[in-house]
């Protein structure tokens, strides 16, 4: 069974609250947490997983959380490969204070990696946000997880939930799976 690399970037605590999750949600024994503040170095170290969770909050007007910026930058610069990798975007987003730029840094995300030649997975569903505009739409749905604490936290836990078991084949297999009930 594969490992997943869990990379977060986060401010207020949320992401890094929704990265532990997932890695209580997949099995701690499967997932290796890295806090961009803290743990990340380099991008070698996103290549050494074959499967990514990535977090990244929305911030301003829909850019990344300042630990992403420096090593998205240094991967434009170096384009390293990411063909062969699987990436699923997560990050905290607020549909009413910035309804107008509602989880833009998924996209932005996307973009990036897809453009090293990742293979992006993890599509949510719309239903049940309530925003103005948002990058992160594509064909119908988000391009990854948009979690908004300040809005909904009633509603975080399943939507972590729904989105895990929906790539809980694609990262661990349904056969290998381990499921921590919620």
């Amino acid at each position: 069974m594969a490992k997943i690399g869990i990379f977060y970037g986060s401010t207020s605590g949320v992401t890094e609250e929704i990265a532990e999750a997932l890695r209580d949600k997949f099995g701690e024994e499967i997932c290796d947490l890295y806090s961009m503040e803290e743990d990340y170095d380099e991008y070698s170290q996103l290549l050494d997983y074959d499967y990514l969770l990535l977090g990244c909050s929305t911030w301003g007007a829909g850019e990344v959380q300042n630990d992403w910026r420096e090593p998205l930058f240094d991967m434009d610069i170096e384009k390293p490969d990411f063909t062969g990798k699987t990436i699923a975007l997560f990050g905290a987003a607020d549909q009413v204070g910035h309804g107008k730029h509602f989880a833009g840094a998924l996209q932005l995300m996307c973009d990036h990696f897809e453009k090293l030649g990742a293979t992006i997975v993890g599509e949510f569903p719309l239903e049940g946000y309530s925003f103005e505009h948002s990058s992160a739409v594509r064909n119908g749905k988000f391009v990854g997880l948009p979690i908004d604490e300040v809005n909904q936290s009633e509603l975080t836990e399943e939507r972590i939930t729904q989105w895990v078991e929906a790539l809980r084949p694609i990262f661990v297999g349904t056969e290998s799976a381990v499921l921590i009930p919620a």
